[in-house]
């Protein structure tokens, strides 16, 4: 320990102390004046700060690289390749160049995130051409689909849902059918494994529900998901040649995996048994849609989805277990390293559930994660640190760039990264000695409470502002559920269901099944509960597109800041929160002008309630409206439309027919509202709609969904239009299709 020696002009040192890995950091050694001044203060002040960082910069690269990768999305045209390659190869240069030839920290440094950050957007784009796939057209009419059921997937809001690799397609040709469908089909879902023939509808993926809402046609495209299909008959068995070798293993793989998860479901139920499944095999076929709203509005939704949370349990459980089995048998324990081995055996529960759940993006990211903590214990290094974290985000991000625009990682990473600092921040106590156990106990179990209580603080301040921009809802007893729900997940449900599923295919699964399933009913008692109290939710508007990049930076600078400057970044970390909102549209027609609604006191008045109800859903919560149905009786409705009977009903009269409407019909429409939206094409219009903004199908061809504001009086008519398109731009997954062939509502 260094003492600061006493006495005018002598010289003061100052240490940064060891990091969290045991590396020693720089000091700053300098004069301290007898009486030194507020402005000598606060510069020595910063420049110890700043000392600290010295182990600290390099945690950057990552979020330089991820800022690379989110330009690149938010671009609204694709650029070419050629002049990302070549600037990431000069800054990289001009980074590798300024290192040899000594140049201060401060430029190679800032030369280091330059070149992170123009990788990232490379790597993005190269991503992007890697994976690009034929994405289906809107066909005129249906087709005829046949090909290999791959997997089943989570039912939509019409019914059962697979997953097909198609062969052929009628009206395609082979260079233009893409590799995998999402199909929609009448009557029980076929297994993985099983050749069908569909009669369908064939559209591509679903564009957004509203300007800047969630891109599933780019979530899709990442995927090799090329189109959509809704059947309009039961599916047939199809004749066709052997598909290629990876064909047949995903489908031998999840055929085992769909298996599997109704054998779960045999064991305990429909109740328990479709979370269990969801949890094991990620196969969500028997999950209860209102279970599944009680399980969001508590705050408990993230244990149905396989993330970060399972394969840490997974991996923990297996490597607890194994280490514990190792220094139980003293032969081995002196002849092996107990954590090594135990370390591989983490590694391989990891991947066996990363196969057996499916391997979907969010599982594929954490079991990353996951490896990379224990291989570092395979290299002697501390598994659990920042410089861990910062190299599985950049693996990550190597390997699927597109993850930074989902909220998965997002809240993933925000997460981690907050519970990782507050390891580094926590005060290491001395263990006492000789204390009697009761004494002991008690300790324990308050240190293990005051932790939980202050780590889903952490975590949950943390994801935040991500699940009010991207959910546009808060639950308020979130802590409350997770806290009770934790030492059941943890200790319970999940080794309970791991063990299970090993042991099932043998016919001894049963008794951990049982056990899982009565820790799943507990849970779900809990989140009936909580989910059930005043006031459970509430409803948060979206800020703009721009404030969750601050928020993002916010949260990384309070976690990877050392030292007290780390709150600077709260105020930004809260940017979500703090930013005012922008006034609400008047009106929002969606995608293919099939359902629309308008503002009224703070509530979306819906035009054709439970008409595409999901992209409601999804427009209402980010403007932070509530739902209102329209009134019945000033309306004038027929098969096809709906237009306002008296003054003041509406701003909007619709025509939802595929056929366009007569002169009559348009004449009749434009007389009853300053709006008029057409689904089909109108190549005339008569002299009453001079004076009104009409929607046609080629506009919605065109623009997909819309949002309007009136500007100036109402008697003026005038209107301010944002489309959905022009928010996404012009990318290789942004086709429009018809927004009756949609499965955005899983």
């Amino acid at each position: 320990m260094c003492k600061e020696p006493v006495g005018e002009g002598a010289k003061r040192v100052t240490t940064a102390g060891v990091d969290s890995e045991g590396e020693v950091m720089a000091g700053v050694i300098a004069p301290a004046p007898a009486n030194p001044s507020l402005r000598d203060r606060v510069r020595t002040f910063l420049n110890e700060q700043v000392a600290a960082q010295t182990l600290r910069w390099r945690l950057w690269a990552p979020v330089a690289f991820g800022g690379g990768c989110a330009v690149y999305f938010a671009l609204k045209t694709e650029p070419p390749a050629w002049p990302l390659i070549a600037s990431a190869v000069l800054a990289t240069g001009l980074w590798i160049g300024a290192r040899r030839i000594g140049l201060a920290r401060v430029w190679t440094l800032s030369l280091m995130l330059l070149a992170c950050f123009a990788l990232g957007v490379a790597v993005a784009k190269l991503r992007t051409d890697a994976v690009a796939a034929p994405i289906a057209p809107a066909l005129d009419g249906p087709t005829v689909v046949e090909g290999w059921v791959i997997d089943v997937d989570s039912p939509g809001a019409a019914g059962p849902r697979v997953v097909i690799a198609p062969v052929r397609i009628r009206g395609l040709a082979p260079e233009a059918t893409p590799e995998r469908l999402r199909a929609t089909i009448r009557g029980a879902a076929p297994e993985p494994g099983q050749a069908v023939r569909l009669f369908a509808i064939l559209n591509p993926p679903p564009a957004p529900a509203s300007p800047g809402a969630y891109d599933f046609g780019r979530n899709a495209y990442f995927q090799s998901m090329g189109g959509v299909a809704f059947s309009l008959g039961e599916t047939r068995p199809a004749y066709l040649p052997p598909p290629p070798w990876e064909v047949r293993a995903a489908m031998t793989v999840n055929g085992l995996r769909y298996d599997l998860a109704q054998r779960i479901v045999a064991r305990q139920g429909e109740r328990t048994g479709g979370v269990a499944a969801a949890m094991t095999t990620g196969h969500e076929a028997w999950l209860d849609p209102d279970q599944v709203d009680v399980m969001r509005d508590s705050g408990l939704a993230h244990i149905l989805s396989i993330s970060g949370l399972h394969m840490a349990v997974v991996g923990g459980f297996a490597f607890f277990l194994v280490r514990l089995l190792v220094a139980a048998w003293p032969w081995l324990a002196l002849r092996v390293s107990g954590k090594k081995v135990a370390a591989w055996a983490g590694l391989l529960a990891v991947g066996s559930y990363l196969v057996v759940s499916g391997h979907p993006p969010p599982a594929e990211r954490a079991a990353i994660t996951a490896s990379i903590a224990f291989i570092a214990i395979l290299l002697d290094r501390q598994a659990i640190t920042m410089h861990a974290l910062a190299v599985a985000a950049f693996v990550v991000l190597l390997l699927q760039p597109e993850a930074i625009v989902t909220p998965g990682f997002q809240m993933s990473f925000a997460a981690t990264a907050a519970l990782v600092a507050l390891v580094e921040a926590w005060p290491v106590r001395p263990r006492e000695i000789s204390a009697p156990w009761p004494i002991l106990l008690v300790q324990r179990v308050g240190a293990w409470l005051g932790i939980a209580i202050l780590a889903s603080l952490v975590a949950g301040a943390a994801t935040g502002p991500f699940a009010m921009q991207h959910f546009n809802r808060t639950a308020m007893y979130g802590l409350l559920a997770n806290l009770a729900t934790a030492p059941v997940s943890d200790f319970i449900i999940m080794p309970a269901l791991a063990l299970g599923a090993m042991l099932e295919p043998l016919g001894a699964g049963a008794p951990f099944l049982w056990l899982a399933g009565q820790g799943i009913g507990l849970m779900l008692a809990i989140g009936e509960w909580t989910a059930g109290l005043p006031g459970a939710v509430r409803t948060v508007a979206s800020a703009p597109d721009f404030v969750l990049p601050i928020a993002f930076v916010g949260v990384l600078f309070c976690c990877l800041w050392r030292g007290p400057l780390r709150w600077l970044g709260l105020p930004f970390a809260a940017a979500v929160m703090l930013w005012p909102r922008a006034p609400s549209p008047d009106l929002w027609i969606g995608d293919g002008g099939t359902n629309a609604a308008w503002v009224e006191t703070s509530e979306a008045v819906v035009m054709r309630p439970g008409v595409r109800q999901f992209a409601v859903d999804v427009w209402s919560r980010r403007r932070g409206l509530a739902l209102a149905e329209r009134p019945t009786g000033a309306w004038v409705c027929t098969r096809f439309s709906c237009a306002p009977a008296e003054p003041g009903a509406g701003p909007l009269s619709m025509w939802w027919g595929r056929r366009a409407p007569s002169l009559e019909q348009i004449d009749a429409l434009c007389r009853s509202a300053p709006v008029i939206s057409v689904r089909a094409a109108v190549t005339v219009l008569p002299p009453s709609c001079e004076d009104r903004l009409v929607l046609d199908g080629t506009d919605y061809a065109r623009g997909g969904a819309v949002e309007l504001w009136r500007e100036g009086p109402a008697s003026a008519n005038r209107w301010r239009a944002v489309w959905s398109a022009e928010v996404r731009g012009d990318r290789p997954w942004s086709r429009l299709g018809d927004p009756d062939v949609s499965d955005s509502g899983g």
